[in-house]
Protein backbone atom coordinates (compact mmCIF):
# COMPACT_ATOMS: atom_id res chain seq x y z
CA UNK A 1 0.00 0.00 0.00
CA UNK A 2 1.16 3.50 -0.20
CA UNK A 3 2.30 5.20 2.41
CA UNK A 4 2.11 8.68 0.64
CA UNK A 5 -1.48 8.58 0.94
CA UNK A 6 -1.74 9.89 4.12
CA UNK A 7 -0.01 13.57 2.84
CA UNK A 8 -3.37 14.35 0.81
CA UNK A 9 -5.37 13.86 4.48
CA UNK A 10 -5.27 15.34 8.18
CA UNK A 11 -3.29 13.58 10.50
CA UNK A 12 -5.97 12.82 12.62
CA UNK A 13 -7.39 10.47 9.37
CA UNK A 14 -5.14 7.70 9.60
CA UNK A 15 -6.47 5.44 11.60
CA UNK A 16 -9.72 5.12 8.93
CA UNK A 17 -7.32 5.53 6.07
CA UNK A 18 -5.53 1.82 7.60
CA UNK A 19 -9.49 0.41 7.93
CA UNK A 20 -9.91 1.77 4.71
CA UNK A 21 -6.96 -0.04 3.07
CA UNK A 22 -7.70 -3.07 5.50
CA UNK A 23 -10.86 -3.48 3.58
CA UNK A 24 -9.50 -3.34 0.11
CA UNK A 25 -6.80 -5.99 1.00
CA UNK A 26 -9.74 -8.01 2.27
CA UNK A 27 -11.91 -7.56 -0.61
CA UNK A 28 -8.81 -8.76 -3.02
CA UNK A 29 -7.57 -11.70 -0.83
CA UNK A 30 -11.02 -13.13 -0.60
CA UNK A 31 -12.43 -11.87 -3.90
CA UNK A 32 -15.90 -11.24 -2.13
CA UNK A 33 -17.65 -7.95 -0.80
CA UNK A 34 -17.21 -6.26 1.73
CA UNK A 35 -19.68 -4.21 3.57
CA UNK A 36 -18.73 -0.76 5.76
CA UNK A 37 -20.77 0.89 8.61
CA UNK A 38 -22.30 4.01 7.82
CA UNK A 39 -19.91 6.79 7.02
CA UNK A 40 -19.91 10.82 6.91
CA UNK A 41 -19.24 12.37 3.96
CA UNK A 42 -15.90 13.10 4.37
CA UNK A 43 -15.56 9.41 5.59
CA UNK A 44 -16.67 8.88 1.86
CA UNK A 45 -14.78 10.98 0.18
CA UNK A 46 -11.72 9.25 1.66
CA UNK A 47 -12.39 5.90 1.12
CA UNK A 48 -13.41 6.84 -2.60
CA UNK A 49 -10.03 8.53 -3.06
CA UNK A 50 -7.83 5.25 -1.89
CA UNK A 51 -10.44 2.47 -3.55
CA UNK A 52 -9.67 4.63 -6.97
CA UNK A 53 -5.73 5.06 -6.30
CA UNK A 54 -4.87 1.77 -5.21
CA UNK A 55 -7.17 -0.95 -6.37
CA UNK A 56 -9.33 -1.55 -9.58
CA UNK A 57 -12.23 -2.49 -7.10
CA UNK A 58 -15.56 -1.16 -7.72
CA UNK A 59 -17.67 0.64 -5.01
CA UNK A 60 -20.84 1.70 -3.91
CA UNK A 61 -22.64 4.40 -1.31
CA UNK A 62 -26.51 4.07 -0.34
CA UNK A 63 -27.82 4.96 2.94
CA UNK A 64 -31.58 4.05 2.31
CA UNK A 65 -32.26 6.70 0.06
CA UNK A 66 -31.69 8.38 -2.96
CA UNK A 67 -30.00 11.85 -0.66
CA UNK A 68 -28.80 10.29 2.07
CA UNK A 69 -26.18 12.44 4.09
CA UNK A 70 -24.38 9.31 5.88
CA UNK A 71 -24.26 6.31 3.60
CA UNK A 72 -23.02 2.43 3.60
CA UNK A 73 -20.46 1.61 1.02
CA UNK A 74 -19.92 -1.53 -0.57
CA UNK A 75 -16.31 -2.61 -1.87
CA UNK A 76 -16.46 -5.60 -4.47
CA UNK A 77 -14.26 -7.00 -7.20
CA UNK A 78 -15.36 -6.18 -10.66
CA UNK A 79 -17.58 -9.32 -11.69
CA UNK A 80 -19.74 -8.53 -9.24
CA UNK A 81 -23.41 -6.86 -9.03
CA UNK A 82 -24.46 -5.91 -5.68
CA UNK A 83 -28.55 -5.48 -4.99
CA UNK A 84 -29.66 -2.55 -2.67
CA UNK A 85 -31.04 -5.25 -0.18
CA UNK A 86 -26.90 -6.11 0.54
CA UNK A 87 -26.31 -2.87 2.32
CA UNK A 88 -28.72 -4.39 5.03
CA UNK A 89 -30.32 -1.23 6.03
CA UNK A 90 -33.18 -0.92 8.61
CA UNK A 91 -36.00 2.07 8.50
CA UNK A 92 -37.76 2.95 11.61
CA UNK A 93 -40.68 5.11 12.17
CA UNK A 94 -40.80 6.77 16.11
CA UNK A 95 -43.77 6.26 17.04
CA UNK A 96 -44.57 8.83 19.77
CA UNK A 97 -47.70 10.79 21.43
CA UNK A 98 -47.12 13.91 18.63
CA UNK A 99 -49.80 15.61 20.59
CA UNK A 100 -47.86 16.34 24.07
CA UNK A 101 -44.36 16.45 22.85
CA UNK A 102 -41.72 17.81 20.18
CA UNK A 103 -39.12 15.77 19.09
CA UNK A 104 -35.46 16.85 17.52
CA UNK A 105 -32.47 15.67 16.14
CA UNK A 106 -30.44 16.08 18.64
CA UNK A 107 -32.88 14.86 21.31
CA UNK A 108 -33.01 11.25 19.03
CA UNK A 109 -29.48 11.02 18.22
CA UNK A 110 -28.43 11.49 22.08
CA UNK A 111 -31.18 9.07 23.24
CA UNK A 112 -29.12 6.75 20.43
CA UNK A 113 -25.69 7.37 20.73
CA UNK A 114 -26.56 6.80 24.86
CA UNK A 115 -28.09 2.88 24.10
CA UNK A 116 -24.56 1.76 23.86
CA UNK A 117 -24.01 1.82 20.82
CA UNK A 118 -21.67 3.47 18.12
CA UNK A 119 -22.58 6.22 15.92
CA UNK A 120 -21.40 4.35 12.69
CA UNK A 121 -24.49 1.71 13.48
CA UNK A 122 -26.91 4.71 12.10
CA UNK A 123 -27.32 6.75 9.54
CA UNK A 124 -29.60 9.24 8.80
CA UNK A 125 -32.58 11.22 11.00
CA UNK A 126 -35.31 12.51 9.12
CA UNK A 127 -38.38 14.71 9.61
CA UNK A 128 -41.46 15.69 7.29
CA UNK A 129 -42.07 18.20 10.81
CA UNK A 130 -44.08 16.06 12.47
CA UNK A 131 -43.13 12.02 11.73
CA UNK A 132 -39.58 11.14 12.92
CA UNK A 133 -37.46 8.21 11.00
CA UNK A 134 -33.68 7.18 11.37
CA UNK A 135 -31.98 4.41 9.62
CA UNK A 136 -29.87 2.14 10.93
CA UNK A 137 -27.52 -1.27 10.75
CA UNK A 138 -29.82 -4.20 10.05
CA UNK A 139 -26.80 -6.33 12.41
CA UNK A 140 -28.55 -3.54 15.57
CA UNK A 141 -32.03 -3.39 14.62
CA UNK A 142 -33.51 -5.68 17.79
CA UNK A 143 -30.82 -4.38 20.07
CA UNK A 144 -32.15 -1.15 19.47
CA UNK A 145 -35.37 -1.92 19.74
CA UNK A 146 -35.25 -3.41 22.64
CA UNK A 147 -33.08 -0.64 24.58
CA UNK A 148 -34.91 2.15 23.02
CA UNK A 149 -38.33 2.90 24.77
CA UNK A 150 -37.67 6.50 25.72
CA UNK A 151 -36.88 9.42 24.32
CA UNK A 152 -35.85 12.03 27.21
CA UNK A 153 -38.70 11.69 29.48
CA UNK A 154 -41.48 10.43 26.53
CA UNK A 155 -42.50 6.65 25.90
CA UNK A 156 -41.68 5.57 22.48
CA UNK A 157 -41.27 2.65 20.16
CA UNK A 158 -39.43 1.83 16.91
CA UNK A 159 -41.40 0.50 14.37
CA UNK A 160 -39.67 -1.47 11.18
CA UNK A 161 -41.20 0.60 8.28
CA UNK A 162 -40.73 -0.29 4.07
CA UNK A 163 -39.12 1.96 2.22
CA UNK A 164 -42.17 3.17 0.42
CA UNK A 165 -43.17 4.83 3.96
CA UNK A 166 -39.77 7.07 3.55
CA UNK A 167 -40.77 10.70 4.72
CA UNK A 168 -39.68 13.78 2.62
CA UNK A 169 -37.57 14.94 4.67
CA UNK A 170 -37.95 18.49 5.43
CA UNK A 171 -34.31 19.82 5.81
CA UNK A 172 -32.72 20.44 2.49
CA UNK A 173 -29.36 21.98 2.21
CA UNK A 174 -29.29 25.70 0.35
CA UNK A 175 -26.00 26.29 -1.69
CA UNK A 176 -24.34 29.29 -1.46
CA UNK A 177 -21.59 30.74 -3.06
CA UNK A 178 -18.99 32.38 -0.58
CA UNK A 179 -15.18 33.55 -0.41
CA UNK A 180 -12.95 33.12 2.83
CA UNK A 181 -9.96 34.10 3.68
CA UNK A 182 -8.40 30.57 4.90
CA UNK A 183 -10.24 27.57 5.58
CA UNK A 184 -9.97 28.19 9.70
CA UNK A 185 -12.84 27.10 11.36
CA UNK A 186 -13.07 30.05 12.93
CA UNK A 187 -13.07 31.77 9.70
CA UNK A 188 -15.76 29.85 7.45
CA UNK A 189 -18.53 29.91 10.08
CA UNK A 190 -18.07 33.80 10.75
CA UNK A 191 -18.54 34.18 7.10
CA UNK A 192 -21.71 31.82 6.22
CA UNK A 193 -23.42 32.64 9.78
CA UNK A 194 -22.37 36.23 9.62
CA UNK A 195 -21.18 36.65 12.94
CA UNK A 196 -17.47 37.87 14.35
CA UNK A 197 -14.59 36.16 13.88
CA UNK A 198 -14.67 36.73 18.08
CA UNK A 199 -17.73 35.35 18.14
CA UNK A 200 -17.38 32.19 15.96
CA UNK A 201 -13.85 31.42 18.38
CA UNK A 202 -15.98 31.69 21.16
CA UNK A 203 -18.97 28.94 20.24
CA UNK A 204 -15.75 27.04 19.12
CA UNK A 205 -14.16 27.12 22.57
CA UNK A 206 -17.33 26.54 24.71
CA UNK A 207 -17.56 23.11 22.71
CA UNK A 208 -20.33 23.89 20.50
CA UNK A 209 -19.13 23.36 17.11
CA UNK A 210 -18.76 19.34 15.95
CA UNK A 211 -16.87 18.77 12.56
CA UNK A 212 -18.10 15.43 11.06
CA UNK A 213 -20.06 15.05 14.43
CA UNK A 214 -17.08 15.20 16.80
CA UNK A 215 -16.81 18.57 18.93
CA UNK A 216 -14.11 20.70 17.38
CA UNK A 217 -12.18 22.89 20.36
CA UNK A 218 -9.42 24.65 17.80
CA UNK A 219 -10.52 27.60 15.96
CA UNK A 220 -7.75 27.39 14.06
CA UNK A 221 -8.74 23.62 12.43
CA UNK A 222 -8.64 23.37 8.81
CA UNK A 223 -11.65 22.79 7.14
CA UNK A 224 -11.77 20.26 4.41
CA UNK A 225 -13.62 18.82 1.19
CA UNK A 226 -17.12 17.59 2.56
CA UNK A 227 -16.52 18.62 6.10
CA UNK A 228 -20.08 18.52 7.73
CA UNK A 229 -19.99 21.84 10.87
CA UNK A 230 -22.92 21.82 13.35
CA UNK A 231 -22.88 24.57 15.34
CA UNK A 232 -25.40 24.70 18.14
CA UNK A 233 -27.98 27.20 17.65
CA UNK A 234 -27.27 28.60 14.52
CA UNK A 235 -27.33 25.29 11.92
CA UNK A 236 -25.11 23.48 10.06
CA UNK A 237 -22.72 24.07 7.16
CA UNK A 238 -21.20 21.66 4.33
CA UNK A 239 -17.41 22.44 2.54
CA UNK A 240 -19.04 21.24 -1.32
CA UNK A 241 -16.60 22.66 -3.30
CA UNK A 242 -13.50 25.01 -3.72
CA UNK A 243 -13.35 26.61 -6.78
CA UNK A 244 -9.93 28.57 -7.10
CA UNK A 245 -8.81 31.69 -5.76
CA UNK A 246 -10.35 35.64 -6.50
CA UNK A 247 -7.57 37.88 -7.11
CA UNK A 248 -7.51 39.65 -3.45
CA UNK A 249 -6.08 35.58 -2.74
CA UNK A 250 -9.71 34.75 -1.47
CA UNK A 251 -10.70 30.89 -1.69
CA UNK A 252 -14.38 30.25 -3.69
CA UNK A 253 -16.63 27.91 -1.49
CA UNK A 254 -19.96 26.63 -2.28
CA UNK A 255 -21.24 25.79 0.48
CA UNK A 256 -24.53 24.01 1.72
CA UNK A 257 -26.33 25.69 4.56
CA UNK A 258 -29.28 24.59 6.93
CA UNK A 259 -30.21 27.57 8.63
CA UNK A 260 -31.79 27.50 12.57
Amino acid sequence: MDANIYQHFRSDERPFIDAVQDWIEKVQMQYAPYLTEFLDPRQAYILETIVRQQSDLKFEFYGGYEQAERTRCLIFPDYYTPTQEEFDIVLFEINYPEKFTQLSHGKILGTLVNSGLKREYFGDIISDGSRWQVLVAKGVQNYIQMQVTKIGSVNVRLLVKEYIDLVSPKDAWLEEATTVSSMRLDTVIANVFSISRQRSKQLIEAGKVKVNWRVAQRPDFMLELLDIVSIRGFGRLQIQRQGGTTKKEKIRLAIGVLRK
